[in-house]
């Protein structure tokens, strides 16, 4: 089996994993992934993660190129821009899941630190994620925006759609969004409650000691 051939497998089978825990639903969500010679496999517009098909991955050349494979996402400009700015991305995964996307209609949600400080796990896999307005889906603006972040953060969570997490590897960034979306089922689940909070202390001490980026 070629790596390629195994990158294709590894992406269908995280999709159908997220599928099948509800973590998307019907056709949405989207994946790519960085191919050894610098292209990328991405997921074709209008697939379901539940039925992904690894000979039908939209594949792109190092420069750019649809080269094989169906039609992708119509959220490419979003794809886009986590590779153009952020080092080290192999894979980006955008996800519509229901407690995240809730979390993110509240009136008093942070956008520059929208999930609260509940647990350790979050803050090492995601860093802060910044909470992005509402986009008509699609729209190249919001490859913009995330453009306009600098490469400062991981993740992302666009308003009223969904969130967005780049990592590494495809299951470093499946494993993020995942935690993503727990942490947001937590605070709602927290919501009007007294509850106990990591310190500042406590978050600075995790920022130390796993080298993450914090910016302000």
């Amino acid at each position: 089996m070629t790596p390629e051939t195994r990158l294709r497998e590894t992406l269908c089978d995280l999709a159908a994993s997220l599928y099948a825990r509800g973590l998307t639903h019907g056709s949405t969500g989207n994946i790519s992934a960085r191919t050894d010679d610098g292209g990328l496999l991405v997921s074709p517009t209008g697939s379901s993660f539940g039925r992904l098909d690894p000979a039908r991955l939209a594949r792109f050349d190092a420069a750019g190129h649809h080269v094989g494979g169906d039609a992708p996402t119509k959220e490419m400009p979003l794809h886009r821009a986590f590779y153009d700015t952020r080092d080290g991305t192999g894979a980006v995964v955008h996800l519509h899941s229901c407690h995240s996307v809730a979390l993110s209609m509240l009136p008093d949600a942070d956008t520059d630190d929208f999930l609260p400080p509940l647990t350790p796990y979050a803050i090492m896999l995601l860093g802060r994620v910044k909470l992005l307005p509402y986009f008509r889906p699609g729209d190249a603006a919001m490859g913009d925006a995330v453009r306009g972040l600098d490469g400062r953060r991981a993740a992302v969570m666009l308003a009223n759609h969904g969130p967005v997490v780049a990592g590494k590897t495809p299951e470093a960034a499946c494993n993020a969004i995942e935690e993503l979306e727990a942490t947001a089922r937590l605070a709602l689940m927290l919501r009007g409650m007294p509850a106990r909070v990591l310190t500042q202390d406590q978050v600075a001490d995790l920022v130390h000691a796993h080298k993450i980026a914090w910016d302000d």
